[in-house]
């Protein structure tokens, strides 16, 4: 009964087009699977803070290609290193996958030192701030008036209006200072990104002596989100000389963060 009912035409051209269908959708799976790599994803390794030679070897060693997409000048970090990256560091992908690289600036521009002698402080660093110059030691002399520019320092020396100098160059400042108004404090700036830490240093008229990064600030990313937790010696309302210095230590762990200021 069975040989009677498989050797049927009509049940053979049934089970032979089932085959057919089976194996065309099998073959389809398989295919697919090869194609898309299904489970078979790559994690993006960190190629930050590295040589872009060192980066674009390690890339392709994971089965990835790179590409340069744009350049910034981070003073902070050795020229020609990778500061940025897309995709970012542990994210799945593809083989083959390009990841964008933006590195640190090979050769920075370069802008003209202004004029500050006789400006106040506060104006001498935002005229620094807007040519993309970094305002360094602020240095104090007698005179009768606080806080007066009366020498711009680049590595020591005196620096002329109008010469041509690298961007993030760091100027120093010679500043009067009067015995009668000599005094500030310092201010309490935990909390703040590194940049804007300094800045309210500087807005004291007080000097960064160090900066120290906690060991959880491993990379140039980590260093730019970085916050201070402590400042040495501690905020206080006490006053204290123009030009003393502090201590800023900068973390990644949240955890550091003052309450108030972490909400």
């Amino acid at each position: 009964m069975a040989n009677k009912f498989f050797g049927n035409w009509i049940v053979k051209n049934v089970l032979g087009a089932l085959a057919v269908a089976a194996f065309l959708v099998g073959a389809a799976a398989l295919t697919l699977h090869f194609v898309t790599r299904h489970n078979q994803e790559l994690t993006v390794p960190d190629l930050t803070s590295m040589p872009l030679s060192s980066a674009r070897f390690d890339a392709e060693q994971a089965g990835l290609r790179t590409e340069v997409v744009d350049s910034v000048y981070v003073r902070r970090l050795k020229r020609g290193y990778v500061f940025k990256q897309d995709p970012i560091p542990g994210s799945k992908v593809k083989k083959g996958r390009r990841i964008s690289l933006t590195i640190n600036a090979v050769i920075p521009k370069k802008v003209t030192m202004p004029n500050l002698v006789g400006y106040s402080m506060r104006q001498a660093k935002a005229e620094l701030s807007t040519r993309g110059l970094v305002l360094g030691r602020l240095i104090y002399v007698s005179d009768i008036a606080t806080n007066n520019v009366l020498k711009q320092l680049k590595g020591n020396h005196e620096i002329e209006a109008g010469e041509e100098i690298e961007s993030e160059s760091v100027i120093d400042l010679v500043l009067g200072l009067n015995p009668e108004d000599n005094t500030t404090s310092i201010p309490d700036v935990r909390g703040l990104k590194l940049n804007s830490a300094i800045d309210a240093v500087h807005e004291n008229s007080l000097n960064i002596a160090r900066v120290i990064y906690e060991k959880d600030v491993k990379t140039s990313e980590d260093s730019i989100s970085a916050f201070v937790w402590r400042v040495v010696p501690e905020p206080s309302e006490q006053p204290c000389l123009m030009g003393e210095e502090v201590k800023l230590y900068l973390t990644t762990d949240i955890a550091r963060k003052p309450v108030e200021l972490a909400l």
